[in-house]
């Protein structure tokens, strides 16, 4: 693990309250923490968590769309189904959690670092991503299409059938990543690779750009 705050590390760690009830839409919720909860469809369009922190967590299905994440902290979290489209997210960190079948579609993230987490079915199409890390994490039928990718990295993480159709890059590291990668003629462009991923993406590559390779 890379040196991720604890809990007690957050500068606002003194200040947070915990969570009672159930989420709202529209709510601030500032400096709150939620720990060990089972959040079962929450209905809360464009909430927005400020300094909050999320701990031991399990949200299956819900609504968040629109919501708001500044400085947000998340460890041991379990998102299912959950819709974020055209959320913003700003300085959040998750780490050792699992997101599967979560909508992110048409979202802003900047400064997020995912580590040691499991997206499975994550669908971030359209999604603008700036200086967002995943960090030796597995990422399993994610779908990056059409998404812009901004000085992003992959470091240390396994791509299995990750889609970057479509997708537009700036330098985007995807050196010491494994890539199983479904891309087009444009989807590297402004990406950074090492020489070996460069020889086992070449028949891939190839096919993008409808170049036929035979040797007889």
């Amino acid at each position: 693990m890379p040196n991720l705050p604890d809990l007690g590390d957050l500068p606002y760690a003194a200040h947070l309250t915990a969570h009672e009830g159930e989420l709202s839409g529209g709510e601030d919720y500032d400096t709150v923490l939620f720990d060990r909860l089972d959040m079962t469809e929450p209905n809360a369009p464009s909430a927005r968590f400020l300094e909050c922190a999320f701990s031991a967590v399990s949200m299956a299905g819900g609504r968040l769309q629109r919501a708001g994440l500044r400085d947000v902290w998340m460890r041991d979290v379990r998102l299912t189904g959950t819709h974020l489209s055209e959320s913003n997210w700003l300085d959040v960190t998750i780490a050792l959690s699992a997101l599967a079948g979560v909508q992110v579609f048409g979202a802003e993230l900047r400064r997020v670092v995912f580590s040691g987490c499991k997206l499975d079915s994550v669908n971030f199409r359209g999604t603008s991503l700036t200086e967002v890390t995943f960090d030796r994490c597995v990422l399993r039928d994610v779908d990056f299409a059409d998404a812009t990718l901004t000085q992003c990295a992959f470091a240390g993480s396994q791509l299995s059938r990750t889609d970057f159709s479509r997708a537009r890059m700036d330098r985007t590291d995807l050196r010491g990543a494994e890539l199983g990668i479904v891309i087009d003629s444009q989807s590297l462009r402004g990406a950074i690779i090492s020489t070996g991923q460069l020889v086992v993406l070449a028949p891939a590559l190839a096919q993008s750009m409808g170049v036929v390779v035979s040797d007889d």
